[in-house]
């Protein structure tokens, strides 16, 4: 190999390394903090919150994380659950949740259809149009998204601190089947969970996240959703925009099944990257350009190392050697996260452990794989998102192409209501959206 080529290497190996330690580094503070985090959660707050929770259709443990939200150890918070339809299949679960619920109050919201922008961001945009004035803090939280009793209490606990904007979690994947793609998609996963830091720079993630009430109002929250795929990216923006900040909240670390075909969990992690192109580009742009030195750097060792044994010794054993340092450091990186799963997921701890392993052994696989779809997300302007296929503009404007199926946008009649609910309509919202609306309030006995 002539000099400049290896010297090319050499700072190609360099930088690879460097980058693996720092993300060692990073995984040991996230364990640090997260387990500080769980020793010390206080009593909280207990400001009236109310909590969303969007719905659409059946997801997996659907029912357990309905009940888990409707027993949150939290002195005084509502729950609004929002559909787009009452032909969603959730609908009726939900109605029969509240009803065995009678000590919470609750709500449910019948959004309608989006015309310009995601479907959850039209449903979130209806349910907060009016919040009743003795709310303090706004909390959401996805449908397969299964908290912990004491996550609302956590979420909200430092949300008063002075420079913070918002509050979120994250999730855990739990595979339901034990396949190679749902094993890439945990171990990607895993690798963006213990990104969230206790200093510094957090995105939100929309599946459990807070907000003080009067920051959601000056942030103009809700302005901001107009016309976009997305939420919790725009929050983060926003929140960072006016020189807050976003407190990671370990205790809030939510597990969720993970089930799918191949092709459904590539397309699930495609979005994902397509959204940060989109909507977080300096992210994107720093996540790819660390896949892509961390993926030639292996690349050219193992080229160098084939070449070596057949020509020279001496470079086979400088690209063993980088090899070797490389893949040390993810494994140590893969213990680490390894070790989280007792404390994020114990419960399911006996179920995590074939998937804790590959994390562990195939890292270099993950980051492969990873690379090779945040590349693909870089071409293309439509995505398909529970059913609804999507295009967008350059600037996150979004547009919807195709439904799998439109469902009916049928009244509620009074015969359908339980006993003590009350209250339905038709408007439209602010942004002028047509939507009709059906809302059903149980309120503490």
């Amino acid at each position: 190999m002539s000099a400049p080529w290896f010297v090319m290497y050499l700072i190609l190996a360099g930088l690879a390394i460097l980058q693996s330690l720092v993300a060692l580094l990073q995984t040991w503070e996230h364990r640090r903090f997260a387990r500080s985090q769980f020793r010390a959660l206080s009593s909280g707050s207990r400001a009236k919150t109310m909590v969303f929770a969007p719905c659409k259709g059946i997801d997996v443990e659907l029912q357990e994380t309905l009940e888990r939200l409707l027993d949150q150890d939290y002195p005084d918070y509502d729950v609004t659950f929002i559909v787009d339809s009452v032909s969603d299949p959730a609908y009726w679960l939900i109605r029969r949740m509240m009803v065995q619920h009678p000590t919470v109050a609750t709500h449910l919201v019948i959004a309608g259809l989006a015309h310009d922008c995601g479907q959850k961001v039209h449903n979130l945009r209806v349910a907060t149009a009016e919040i009743p004035v003795e709310v303090q803090y706004l909390a959401f939280i996805d449908s397969d998204a299964k908290p912990r009793r004491e996550w609302l209490r956590a979420l909200v606990s430092h949300l008063e601190w002075p420079g913070v904007g918002a509050a979120s979690g994250y999730r855990w994947f739990v595979p339901v089947e034990r396949t190679l793609a749902s094993w890439l998609i945990y171990s990607i996963n895993c690798g963006a969970a213990v990104m969230m830091r206790s200093r510094g720079p957090n995105l939100v993630w929309g599946g459990s996240w807070a907000v003080r009430r009067d920051v959601f109002e000056i942030l103009q929250l809700r302005e901001a959703w107009e016309g976009v795929l997305t939420e919790d990216l725009v929050v983060a923006e926003q929140v960072q925009r006016h020189g807050l900040h976003v407190r990671f909240e370990p205790m809030c670390m939510v597990a969720s099944p993970l089930e799918g075909s191949r092709s459904a969990l590539f397309s699930f992690l495609r979005r994902q990257y397509v959204l940060g192109r989109c909507y977080a580009p300096r992210w994107w742009r720093i996540g790819g350009a660390s896949m892509l030195v961390g993926n030639l750097a292996w690349a050219a060792s193992l080229g160098l190392l084939a070449w070596g044994l057949a020509a020279s010794p001496a470079s086979a054993w400088m690209a063993g050697s980088v090899s070797a340092a490389m893949y040390a450091l993810l494994v140590l990186r893969g213990f680490a996260r390894r070790s989280l799963v007792r404390l994020y997921c114990p419960e399911h701890a006996d179920a995590l452990r074939q998937p804790g392993w590959f994390d562990v052994w195939a890292a270099p696989l993950v980051s492969a794989v990873s690379l090779a779809v945040l590349l693909r997300s870089a071409m293309g302007r439509t995505m398909t998102w529970r059913g609804i296929t999507y295009s967008f503009l350059p600037d996150g404007r979004a547009r919807i192409l195709e439904r799998d199926a439109e469902p009916g946008d049928r009244a509620c009649g009074d015969d359908e209501l339980p006993e003590d609910s009350a209250g339905s309509g038709t408007g439209t919202t602010p942004d002028g959206c047509v939507f009709s609306a059906h809302l059903h309030r149980r309120r503490t006995a």
